[in-house]
């Protein structure tokens, strides 16, 4: 058997790890060092273990009362490499692993004179987290230019599964075959282009986030899903909820579709403020609002 090579933590503050900084405990975390080492730790857990992946926890809320299982951090799968595609393909391809950032993605991509993933740049989540919610900006989405993704499951095996296998909606991916595997990495069909030309897009895009989002407070990105033919934050604005607060939560005056940390918000705080947008909003115009952030644990 393998030796484990990455740092295992009992009692872990989540707070000290999500983008929101507020929430519960988690009873343990695990830091592999790498795939193979997550490979391994996935491997010796029982069968009915509670584990969450989290990549940089930009889009995760822990409720106060904590996560009873392991949360496992993706920040050592940082494989990041350019590969040959299939014969005939017509592109060409970057395999991620999930652990990857999805700005150091949309990057690397422009650098090597690729073009595709520019609307990552700016996206606070890791390449995992965008694969799992097919996160997209601008017009695109993840999964428009993934061509097959590698997935972990509890027995420790990583199998490689196609777009096909998948249902891919508007920040929905559902596997069509197996359930319980985790996003490990993924191969993206891109398309060669001018890689400066490529880079200004990246560097445009991060600019536009930083003056229309409250990057400056701790949020979790957008809170909701924008709903068919409309946007969440326009919505939210017309309700009179832009700059509403509930405890330390406050929901934003610069884009109304993000919830922030005024300082001492609890993830209850949070939790409340989101569901008392979504009513409101549904009061108004009876739309009800998807919350966008994964929210998980037990309520105090």
């Amino acid at each position: 058997m393998a030796q484990l090579r990455g740092r295992l933590e009992r009692q872990v503050a989540m707070a000290h790890h999500v983008s929101w900084h507020a929430g519960g405990m988690a009873s343990a975390a695990y830091w592999p060092a790498d795939c193979d080492d997550l490979r391994e730790f996935v491997r010796r857990q029982p069968a009915d273990a509670a584990l969450l992946l989290v990549g940089n926890g930009s889009n995760l809320l822990v409720r106060d009362g904590g996560f009873d299982g392991t949360v496992i951090f993706t920040a050592g799968l940082q494989k990041l490499q350019i590969e040959l595609a299939p014969p005939a393909h017509g592109y060409r391809q970057v395999y991620a692993e999930a652990g990857v950032a999805a700005t150091q993605l949309a990057k690397f991509a422009a650098a090597n004179g690729l073009t595709g993933l520019e609307f990552l740049a700016g996206i606070p989540g890791t390449g995992g987290g965008c694969v799992a919610q097919n996160a997209g900006c601008f017009g695109s989405e993840s999964w428009d230019c993934i061509d097959r993704v590698n997935m972990l499951n509890r027995r420790g095996e990583l199998i490689q599964r196609s777009h096909a296998e998948f249902e891919v909606g508007y920040r929905r991916v559902e596997p069509l075959i197996e359930v319980g595997e985790w996003f490990a990495g993924a191969w993206f069909d891109l398309r060669e282009a001018d890689g400066s030309a490529a880079m200004r897009t990246v560097h445009e895009f991060i600019a536009k986030r930083r003056d229309s989002q409250p990057l400056d407070m701790p949020n979790a990105g957008r809170a909701f899903r924008n709903p068919q033919d409309n946007f969440a934050a326009r919505l939210i604005q017309l309700a009179g909820m832009a700059g509403a607060r509930l405890g330390g939560a406050r929901v934003s005056e610069r884009h109304p579709n993000f919830v922030i940390n005024g300082g001492d918000a609890s993830a209850s705080d949070i939790e409340r403020l989101i569901d008392l947008v979504a009513e409101r909003v549904q009061e108004k115009f009876g739309v009800r609002l998807q919350c966008d952030v994964r929210i998980v644990g037990n309520k105090t």
